[in-house]
């Protein structure tokens, strides 16, 4: 049985900081639910509250020797530090201790190492997994050189162990980086595909184990691995998407967030959250029922503000409260009393599917603000004709019969003249609702 000892260290200062901010009982539990991400039995916890950090330790002495003693007792594998170690306080924690020590973010790279499935994952997890490495100057990556063919043919004369580690992972880091060039080419080249079919793209974000992966099964009758288990996403998924009024679009299910989310993750899944960046509608998935959702609200924007998103520009921006099943049944009530307020969040239970119309309805509102459908026909062999129209308006449907192309659009008032002027009054009239 692998075993491990979780260990929050909380600054006295978080309490008195100005942002909202979770508990140290509740930082402590998602440091468990991390820690049991990667199979790992948690046999005991301990808080420590921390007034100053001591440089070699971050933790006093005092605290030290009873982690120790405690930890001593159960003899776990691995004690769990729910804090940023320098390499020098992980090794002297270690000698402490006696056993290994993994800090928040060496845990969060060791989930996402385990998780990753695709191969452009992997490359985002290795890649963030070396710079971590190279930032800390760890003499452990010799398998390194049978990549290059041999470790007598990298060093010369007098090069010492730690350069030599540096410059190995300094050109792996390269070469991971030109594989990402060539899958975000590639991820390019599909939007552009995307585009020339312009489904519209709707993206599930919100933190870990808000029911991301859940809802979008519920609504795209996937079978996305969904667990109550933090990170049980990593790569991306996309799936088509029926709306209440026959619009389509592409339902985009990513990583969850989380706090204090590595830079070194943040940067290497910029790549795999591009779509993201590129959505028509960002859905912010929250879980209603948890006691931190308003401080995991403020961790997931945060993150979101990292990347470049505006959640407060243009672009359409939906809150799903959901696991509305799990509270009180008049908070439920209010909830989806809410949800015919036009910018209000939208309640819902992706378990028991209560409030999904509700927020297929709103999706397609926002898609289409207040377009006019129109019904185009075209000849087989108009293709600029039916190119400027996919240009110019949201196809919500297609036929291709013996007269010709037929088209379902969605238009914004302001260009119907500009249809008008394109294409005949005959092959250009108004749908019938």
């Amino acid at each position: 049985m692998r075993t491990a000892f979780v260990v929050h260290v909380e600054p006295k200062a978080r309490a008195a900081g100005a942002r909202l901010d979770r508990d140290a009982e509740a930082r402590l539990e998602e440091a468990v639910g991390l820690t049991a991400a990667i199979g790992l039995q948690v046999v005991g916890s301990y808080i420590v509250p921390l007034v100053r950090p001591t440089p070699a330790t971050l933790i006093g002495s005092g605290k030290v020797q009873e982690i120790a003693d405690e930890a001593k007792a159960l003899e776990p594998i691995v004690i769990i530090v729910n804090a940023q170690l320098s390499p020098v306080q992980q090794r002297n924690l270690e000698k402490a201790f006696g056993t290994k020590v993994l800090d928040r973010t060496a845990l969060i790279l060791e989930i996402f190492g385990e998780r990753a499935r695709t191969h452009e994952g992997r490359l985002q997890v290795e890649l963030a997994h070396l710079s971590w490495q190279r930032s800390r100057l760890v003499r452990s990556w010799t398998h390194l050189e049978r990549q290059r063919g041999g470790f007598g043919f990298l060093g010369g004369p007098g090069e010492t162990q730690i350069e030599t580690d540096r410059r190995l992972i300094g050109d792996r880091i390269v070469r991971i980086k030109r594989e990402l060039e060539g899958v975000k080419r590639t991820r390019g080249l599909q939007r552009q595909a995307r585009k020339r079919v312009p489904y519209p793209v709707i993206a599930l974000v919100g933190y870990t184990n808000a029911g991301k992966s859940t809802l979008f099964n519920r609504l795209t009758d996937a079978e996305v691995l969904a667990k109550d288990l933090l990170f049980a996403t990593l790569d991306p998924t996309m799936r088509g998407l029926k709306l209440p009024k026959g619009t389509r679009a592409v339902l985009s299910d990513t990583v969850g967030f989380i706090a204090d989310l590595p830079t070194e993750l943040i940067a290497a899944f910029r790549a795999t959250l591009e779509e993201v960046l590129e959505a028509d509608v960002i859905a912010h998935v929250r879980d209603a029922s948890h006691a931190e959702s308003e401080a995991q609200k403020a961790d997931v924007l945060k993150v979101l503000a990292d990347l470049g998103v505006d959640t407060e520009g243009e672009r359409a921006f939906v809150e799903v409260l959901n696991k509305i099943d799990k509270v009180e049944p008049e908070v439920r009530d209010g909830l989806l009393a809410g949800n015919q307020r036009p910018n209000g969040p939208v309640a819902v239970s992706a378990t028991t599917g209560q409030g999904l119309p509700d927020l297929l309805t709103r999706f397609e509102v926002e898609l289409t603000h207040a377009n006019i459908r129109y019904r185009l026909t075209l000849s087989h062999a108009d293709g600029e004709g039916l190119a400027w129209a996919y240009r110019h308006a949201q196809v919500l449907g297609r036929a291709d019969r013996a007269k010709g192309v037929e088209l379902m659009l969605a238009i914004d008032p302001r260009d119907v003249e500009r249809f008008e002027q394109r294409f005949t009054e005959k092959n250009f009239v108004p749908a019938v609702s």
